[in-house]
């Protein structure tokens, strides 16, 4: 009884943390936005600051392995598998600058949460093919304007026992459209610590692991089949190590 009741509470305080420490750093986040790309830095940082603060409170620590494969001004379009909503405060915690995830449009009617997502991110409407595609596009100019991109190739959260789902063609189909190279990386038990579509969070280590990136220069969409392989096979393996 006691065991349970202390997960409930434990649970009010991670929601708590979330929330207050979201909103006390809500201007930072937003307003930099509001003032075009060049002050998105000022945003990152505050989402960093939030994250750490998340992660320090809550006793989810992040250990990140691989941050000497991120090169200083270089645009990536980050590839990451997704297990828990714990993947937010980690992504924010590993790459070193600003970023626009790809989002849906689920996501926005979060409480606070769904503010900053509706700026500092690209939403897309999978139920409908000409948000798809117009989705695809502004990601494209982010990419063009020196900033990286993160995307999810299995579409959405891991609810399978497989370690990953099938990748979509979204992804290698802007890499190779763009010409920018694909960093793989890995978020290791977060899908354990706070499992999809279940309240229940527990205190853990969230392991990341950064392998080194993929060139797509020269590439063409014939070579997507191959790409998507590659980058699947590179991101089983980080899970195995």
């Amino acid at each position: 009884m006691l065991g349970k009741l202390a997960s409930k509470l434990y649970v009010v305080w991670v929601l708590f943390v979330f929330t207050f420490f979201m909103i006390l750093y809500l201007p930072g986040i937003l307003i930099p936005f509001f003032l075009g790309d060049r002050f998105g830095d000022i945003s990152y940082w505050f989402l960093k600051l939030w994250a750490r603060t998340f992660s320090l409170l809550n006793r989810i620590p992040y250990r990140i392995h691989g941050r000497e494969n991120i090169r200083k001004g270089q645009a990536y379009i980050y590839l990451s598998n997704h297990t828990s909503y714990l993947d937010i405060p980690g992504v924010c915690l590993t790459v070193p600058r600003q970023i626009r995830p790809l989002a849906k449009k689920e996501l926005l009617k979060i409480p606070i949460l769904g503010w900053i997502i509706r700026h500092a991110s690209v939403i897309v409407d999978r139920s409908n093919n000409e948000s798809r595609r117009k989705s695809m596009e502004h990601l494209k100019d982010v990419l063009r304007r020196g900033i990286s991109i993160l995307i999810f190739p299995e579409g959405t959260q891991n609810r399978s026992p497989e370690p990953l789902q099938p990748f979509y063609d979204g992804a290698f189909r802007i890499a190779i459209e763009t010409q920018q190279p694909i960093l793989p990386m890995v978020i290791l038990n977060a899908g354990k610590l706070m499992p999809p579509r279940r309240m229940f969070i527990q205190p853990g280590t969230i392991t990341i692991r950064i392998n080194p990136e993929i060139p797509t220069q020269g590439m063409t969409f014939a070579d997507i089949p191959a790409l998507k392989e590659r980058v699947r096979s590179e991101m089983l393996e980080m899970m195995k190590e």
